[in-house]
């Protein structure tokens, strides 16, 4: 057996998910807490028409906008 057997039932990006919410589940409450606001996502959107950018539309808008720390990834 290969030591990527992985690829034969799903992606990637999929055993990725896998193993970063595994990690998550392992750590204790204050830090899986902070790590799962890491993991959200900001999505925003902008408009264009003739070159121009119109105004930024959030799709979900942050909480903490603006407070965002320097990262703690080495």
């Amino acid at each position: 057996m290969s030591t990527a057997t992985w690829r034969q039932f799903f992606t990637y990006n999929k055993y990725t998910q896998i193993a970063a919410r595994a990690v998550r589940q392992s750590l204790n409450e204050t830090e899986r807490v902070a790590a799962e606001k890491r993991g959200i996502t900001v999505l925003k959107y902008q408009h264009w028409e003739n070159g121009q950018g119109g105004e930024q539309v959030f799709l979900h808008t942050p909480k903490d906008e603006g407070k965002a720390g320097p990262s703690k990834a080495i």
